[in-house]
């Protein structure tokens, strides 16, 4: 997993124990098995057959046998693959292969709260909020709405309404909740977006009727 716009580190960890000289290695890392990402040809770095968005995008440390990957998008999502093929006389053989995916990850912005009933409260009345979260990768699994008065709290899910932006291909989500106005003592109403196991979730601020 690796944060949007950072630079991604993509294993191809080459023991090397017989101490073969890079000038009679090829390599080439590929995507998804049809696009090449980097490519050393007998010690010397090839450029022709990339594709074209990882012109200028990768750097490859031999010590590690890492490759850097710069300035990480969503499109830059899936399984890379790294072959390591040796010159046996006028033969190339393949003597090391590895394999990794990739996975995406932008922050959500915290959730917020709005209000979008008019006018005053009224007891018998309904209470109409939103509650938005944006700019985040991957799409999120729900988001809950809880509402607390003294000593309880119950919470309800909603729909949530995803948008992707077509350009940068991050979500934006919305929830609403329509309630009757709380007519016990001080309530909070909060909401939570669900994010993955690894990231957890975010709250908004509460809001307090």
């Amino acid at each position: 997993q690796a944060f949007l716009h950072h630079t991604v580190h993509l294993s191809c960890y080459f023991p090397n124990s017989q101490k073969i000289d890079v000038k009679n290695l090829l390599i080439i890392w590929q995507k998804d098995t049809k696009k090449v990402v980097h490519e050393v040809y007998y010690g010397q770095e090839k450029h022709e057959h990339l594709s074209p968005e990882y012109i200028n995008r990768t750097k490859l440390d031999m010590g590690k046998w890492t490759l850097e990957l710069l300035n990480a998008g969503v499109e830059d999502e899936g399984h890379y693959q790294c072959i390591i093929m040796q010159k046996v006389k006028e033969q190339s053989e393949v003597i090391h292969k590895s394999e990794c995916s990739l996975h995406i990850i932008a922050n959500y912005s915290q959730p917020e709260i709005a209000e979008l009933h008019s006018g005053e409260l009224k007891p018998n009345g309904y209470l109409n909020l939103s509650c938005s979260s944006s700019g985040g990768y991957p799409e999120p699994k729900e988001m809950t709405w809880l509402i607390s008065h003294e000593n309880t709290t119950h919470s309800t899910t909603a729909h949530m309404d995803v948008s992707q932006d077509a350009e940068t291909k991050l979500y934006n989500v919305t929830s609403k909740l329509n309630i009757p106005v709380p007519t016990k003592s001080r309530t909070n109403i909060s909401c939570l977006l669900h994010l993955s196991k690894q990231l957890g979730s975010l709250v908004s601020v509460p809001l307090g009727i």
